[in-house]
């Protein structure tokens, strides 16, 4: 008994040395830095245009809200809808954005549901004159 106990114990701590991953501690700057290379991706994948249309939220607590009108290695520009005020924005300032436009993808989605809803529509009321 005490044989397969201690040979069950063996195997679970070998399996837990296998399962073991080196992990690196990284700085602030480190997470900074990477978290503003995904803001940048994310503000390049909208693009610009008034049909980027983003909400901002600032380090500093501040929102902007409105499109991108330009985007560069180290900034990017939001465009206010209404005042069309521009405000120049550093990737590293900003804590998230959110963007409201669609993907080509989703777009293409959105027409096909719509065709075959009316495609249905269409042979639901065929079908329904025909037995008349």
């Amino acid at each position: 008994m005490f044989k397969r106990i201690l040979a069950v114990a063996l195997a679970a701590m070998l399996v837990n040395l296998v399962a073991v991953r080196v992990t690196h501690a990284a700085t602030e700057a480190e997470k900074q830095a990477r978290f503003a290379g995904k803001v940048k991706a994310a503000v390049l994948k909208l693009g610009t245009g008034e049909a980027a249309r983003v909400r901002v939220t600032l380090r500093d607590k501040s929102k902007l809200e409105g499109y991108v009108s330009g985007a560069g290695e180290d900034s990017f520009a939001v465009t206010n809808f209404k005042t069309g005020a521009v405000s120049t924005v550093a990737y590293p300032q900003v804590k998230g954005v959110a963007g409201n436009n669609l993907s080509t993808g989703a777009k293409i989605a959105i027409g096909a549901g719509i065709g075959a809803g009316i495609v249905l529509l269409i042979l639901w009321l065929y079908l329904e004159n025909v037995d008349d």
